[in-house]
Order: structure tokens, then C-alpha cells, then sequence
């Protein structure tokens, strides 16, 4: 579904990916992970066509993202769901209404086919009956499912998680990844997800992609991913403290610090 060739981006002078090479399997849920800062949401915007790779490929079904035109690059996003990191919902729209704006925005259906395609979509996640109130009336976990619902209103090909358990109670954070998993089957998608939290995303992951330092650390099935012996994926995997991402920012030595301290230096 998706395919990274050999792909270079950065923000001026700040290199984020230095040729990153990567497939997302069709029909598959696929993790996206590494430490804080290492491109994982830059590549949801690559792949979203938010910001264009400045050398490489990115391709959304054989087709390089970074060359389409507005009108095709508009078609492509139509085939793509979103669920934005802590859900992102219109704060002055009801939940109803919230689900029911990308079908408004994208198609010419009448109110009669809305409603009836925002209510299956609420009942999937299972908030049909949260329908009438405003995201302000209803829990983080519950503002992260009506968001996932408005991901899935246009029946996307790609759906795109960026830190979707990001802040949930255990509860929350078990129902959505059980939903990620349930609908990614169900209706026959192929699915990223972006996310720090290990153990919930190897559990429904087919695949996963773990960034470094500009390139890949590691790709592969979970259970591979996790016998893995590079130092950087095992420090990750494990949560380990020091390793190649050191617990200490760069400086000079104790013995220097303390040292000139006593002997009257600054």
C-alpha cells in the first residue's frame, strides 16, 4: 500500500530522514516507532502529502505522493483516514456533527445517508448513543473513538494513527487498541500506527518499523523485532536507560566539573 524509496527529508538544516527504505504491507496493521524526535509523524505527513520528500520516493499504491498534483493529491487523502494525536475533534461541533464533517466536505450525499452512515460508524466504536453531546461532555478514551470513527466516515484504503494511546487510562487504552486491530480486519484496511507505548502496539501490530537516527533500526514481525541484537533496538525494546541513546546529556567529565569547582574556577 505504501513504499518508501530511498527517502530524504529534513527542516533546514536539520536532517530528519537520511534515505529511509520501508514498505507497509496492504491489509496489515504496521507500528512506526523509535525514540522521541526520530521522524515517525514526519512520515505520516510524507505520506499525507503535508510536506514532499526532498530526494527519494514516497509512493501510495504505486503512485510517488511527492509528484502528484493538487487535484490527485486531494483524490489520494479521500483515501486516507486520520486520527490525530489526543483526537483533535471540533470542540464547538457535537460528536454527531464531528463524524459527519468529512462526509459533508467530501461527497454531495443527502442528510438522510449521513446520518445513517455516521450512526454505523458511531455504533462500531460503540458511542451511537453519544451522538447529541459535545466533545467537552465526553471522556479522553471516548474522544479518541469518536475520532477514530470521523478516521473511517469515508471508508478510507489507509488509516493513520498518530499516537493514538497517547494519555488513556488501561481501560481506554485496551478498547482502542482492540478497535484499531477489530476494524483494520473487519473492513479491510491497511493500517500505520505511530506509538510509544511497546507492549499494547506489538500485540496488534502484523508489522513493525522501528526509526534511528535518520534510517531504520529495525523492521520486521514483533516477535523478530524484539530478538533483535542491535544495541539501539534492545535498549528501546527493553526500556533500558543508557545504551547508544544516553541517559546523559553530552559534557564535560565529573571529575573536571568538580575539580575546577574547588580549585576557584567557574
Amino acid at each position: 500500500m505504501v513504499e518508501f524509496r530511498d527517502v530524504r527529508f529534513g527542516y533546514g538544516e536539520r536532517a530528519i530522514l537520511g534515505g529511509v527504505s520501508f514498505s507497509v504491507p496492504r491489509g496489515k496493521v504496521t507500528a512506526l516507532m523509535g525514540a522521541s524526535g526520530g521522524g515517525k509523524t514526519t512520515v505520516l505527513r510524507l505520506i499525507g502529502g503535508q510536506v514532499r520528500a526532498q530526494a527519494g520516493e514516497v509512493l501510495l499504491d504505486g503512485q510517488d505522493v511527492g509528484r502528484m498534483s493538487p487535484q490527485a493529491l486531494y483524490a489520494a487523502r479521500r483515501r486516507m483516514g486520520m486520527l490525530f494525536q489526543f483526537g483533535a475533534l471540533f470542540t464547538d461541533m457535537s460528536v454527531f456533527d464531528n463524524v459527519a464533517f468529512p462526509l459533508r466536505e467530501h461527497t454531495a450525499l443527502s442528510e438522510a445517508l449521513v446520518r445513517d452512515i455516521v450512526l454505523m460508524k458511531l455504533d462500531a466504536v460503540g458511542l451511537r448513543g453519544a451522538r447529541d453531546l459535545l466533545p467537552s461532555e465526553v471522556s479522553g478514551g471516548m474522544a479518541r473513538r469518536v475520532a477514530l470513527a470521523r478516521a473511517i466516515a469515508l471508508d478510507p484504503d489507509l488509516v493513520m494513527y498518530d499516537e493514538p494511546f497517547a494519555g488513556l487510562d488501561p481501560i481506554s487504552l485496551g478498547t482502542a487498541a482492540r478497535l484499531i486491530r477489530q476494524l483494520n480486519d473487519t473492513l479491510g484496511l491497511t493500517s500505520i500506527v505511530v506509538s510509544h507505548d511497546l507492549e499494547e502496539t506489538f500485540r496488534i501490530a502484523d508489522h513493525v518499523v522501528i526509526l534511528a537516527n535518520g534510517g531504520i533500526a529495525a523492521q520486521g514481525k514483533p516477535e523478530d523485532v524484539r530478538l533483535s541484537d542491535d544495541p539501539l533496538v534492545h535498549q528501546f525494546v527493553h526500556a533500558l536507560p543508557d545504551g547508544p541513546v544516553h541517559f546523559h546529556y553530552p559534557g564535560v567529565s565529573v571529575e573536571e566539573d568538580f575539580g575546577s569547582a574547588r580549585g576557584g574556577r567557574p
